[in-house]
């Protein structure tokens, strides 16, 4: 079905790219400037960088636009030094404070339901042991009022454990004395793990005094912690200010080199897929991706609002009439700057909102009174897949439709299918963080992604082009001799 006859439909692919089909292929210009600028210098030094993403971030600290329309506000505070960047002169004996990211799921029994953010932080923490550091990890889980047991950080030891192969110590607290007294126990090569950091409210206020408790465990800092790089909490913003250097972690480090560098200085055509109920959780996103891409598809509750604002009927459809003059503004804006926006021109509806609803395809323009939408429909799903199919690089954030009922999941793992068979064909593909991830784990195809984000919140202002607080605070790359 051709968009180009859908009051859903905006402008038209452009029809010719000169990018290389290659994964791994470094345009010429961006090569170039690689070659005469190290990794040192952009703050991101390790054996195993991808010349791609260096490229990448070369190009934008060196101000080369290309065929990039948007520079994101303080990239350039984005280059940084990196745990990359130390030496075993550096770590040897020395205290590591590590900010990770273990708010992981849990079930009932407390077993680990999804290890993804523990597996992520693994080679940062084998780096530190491997160049005798004692390492010292911080994290929060979930969302406590005071010392909550439920939300105690036991229940990573064991497999944290397993990931690394040696055997983590586990502190009954985050400060205070007996921490202290742990951690001065320590040989070198070793790794504990601080209770949660967030039992003191301290820690999400940012207060001073409590950062200045974290940081005299340590010598130096890391922040692997991108989901929570967008608040300035005391582990992630405040013991900065305590303890040099205060570096990224390699997984830090890999969520910007993408989540900046591959998103500003893309491989064209560049096409961004954007879900999710509303549209007011993603306006930031919206506005700055048609800054950007080539091609943006839009899926999930937030396109109705889309549909009313064209004068569509919605039946009883998520909508959000305050926002009716945005999705017009917005749907200008695409066409201004000649972007293909796509919306679905057929939706699957739904007579309640339930896994076992009764459920029919309908055209957008056609969903009948009391009648719901919850996923997009068969011929959408191929429409956005033709459109896919001529994207060098993309990245999604946000489900087709409702994924959680099995009968409205269609769309959401279609679409995680194609990305899948994209980046076999040389696409660079970007999961960008929350119910996108866990579609593509769903799915079973989360392997075969070019990156796939592990914040949620931080991944989309990060999108936004907004200042990560965790980002901005650590040590600035130091410059080297090219």
């Amino acid at each position: 079905m051709a968009f180009a006859a859908s009051p859903a439909s905006l402008s038209i692919l452009p029809s010719t790219y000169s990018c290389s089909n290659r994964r791994r292929a470094v345009p010429a210009p961006l090569a170039s400037v690689a070659l005469r600028l190290p990794l040192q210098r952009l703050g991101f030094a390790t054996a195993a960088a991808d010349p791609l993403l260096a490229a990448h971030i070369a190009s934008k600290m060196r101000g080369m636009g290309g065929r990039s329309r948007w520079v994101p506000r303080g990239v350039t505070a984005m280059a940084k030094r990196s745990v990359g960047d130390l030496t075993v002169a550096d770590l040897k004996g020395k205290r590591v404070f590590v900010r990770a990211d273990f708010n992981v799921p849990l079930d009932d029994n407390q077993n680990i339901t999804d290890d993804t953010r523990i597996r992520a932080a693994v080679p940062t923490i084998k780096y530190l042991v491997g160049n005798g550091a004692k390492v010292i990890l911080s994290s929060h889980l979930g969302r406590p009022k005071g010392v909550t047991p439920k939300y105690s950080l036991s229940p990573i030891v064991p497999r944290l454990s397993e990931l690394l192969g040696i055997k983590v110590a586990k502190a009954d607290d985050c400060i205070g004395p007996e921490v202290e007294k742990l951690i001065a126990s320590l040989p070198e090569g070793s790794v504990v793990l601080l209770e949660n950091v967030r039992f003191y409210k301290e820690e999400e206020k940012n207060d001073p005094e409590f950062a200045k408790k974290l940081a005299s465990l340590a010598d130096l800092y890391v922040n692997d912690a991108f989901g929570t790089a967008h608040r300035a909490h005391a582990s992630t913003e405040g013991v900065t200010k305590f303890l040099k250097p205060s570096v990224a972690g390699f997984l830090l480090q890999k969520e910007l080199d993408y989540l900046v560098g591959a998103v500003s200085t893309p491989k064209r055509p560049f096409a961004a897929i954007v879900g999710g109920s509303k549209v007011s959780s993603k306006i930031g996103v919206i506005d700055s991706l048609l800054e950007k891409v080539d091609t943006l598809l839009l899926g999930g509750g937030m396109i109705f609002t889309f549909y009313k604002a064209q004068g569509l009927p919605v039946g009883s459809s998520l909508v959000e009439n305050d926002k009716l003059d945005l999705a017009t503004s917005l749907l200008k804006k695409a066409k201004a700057k000649g972007v293909s926006l796509l919306l679905p021109t057929d939706v699957v509806i739904a007579d309640k909102f339930a896994a076992d609803a009764n459920s029919k395809v309908v055209p957008s323009s056609a969903i009948p009174d009391g009648w719901m939408g919850l996923d997009i429909g068969p011929d959408s799903i191929k429409t956005f897949s033709d459109a896919l199919d001529a994207s060098k690089t993309v990245i999604w954030n946000g489900p087709m439709g409702v994924f959680e009922f099995e009968k409205f999941a269609v769309g959401t793992e279609a679409i995680a299918k194609k990305l899948a068979e994209l980046s076999g064909k040389g696409v660079t593909t970007i999961i960008g963080g929350g119910d996108s991830v866990a579609a593509v784990e769903k799915v079973g195809v989360a392997e075969k992604m070019s990156h796939i984000s592990t914040g949620g919140g931080a991944s989309l202002e990060l999108l936004e082009g907004k200042e990560l607080p965790g980002v901005i605070a650590l040590d600035e790359a130091i410059p080297v001799a090219a």
